[in-house]
């Protein structure tokens, strides 16, 4: 879990990923569309990514990944990011961190 903090509260914008992922992907697009520009961190790559991906279960989120932080805390996974892009929320949530308009 100490992994995953650090790593979560060293950037802005972090989505934990796996790279075969269809759902991931869609969610790093999405960030990037709205003008952010995320670490991305592929737990599939990491040799501790199966302990990443236990960690991240037991911090609350739904779905291993995709998992979002923004500014260090748990966003959630991609029905949770889907719903406040919907209703307008996530544009706010990500001002602080676009690189564009």
């Amino acid at each position: 879990m100490e992994k995953v903090l650090g790593l979560a509260s060293d950037q802005g914008v972090v989505i934990f990923i796996k790279s075969t992922c269809c759902l991931c992907y869609t969610v790093k697009i999405l960030f990037q569309e709205i003008g952010v520009d995320p670490l991305v961190y592929e737990i599939d790559r990491d040799p501790e990514g199966r302990e990443m991906e236990k960690a991240l279960a037991k911090m609350g989120c739904s779905s291993p990944v995709p998992a979002v932080f923004i500014g260090g805390k748990l966003l959630g996974s991609t029905n949770e990011v889907m719903s406040l892009h919907l209703s307008g929320s996530l544009n706010q949530m990500l001002k602080p961190y676009q690189t564009q308009t």
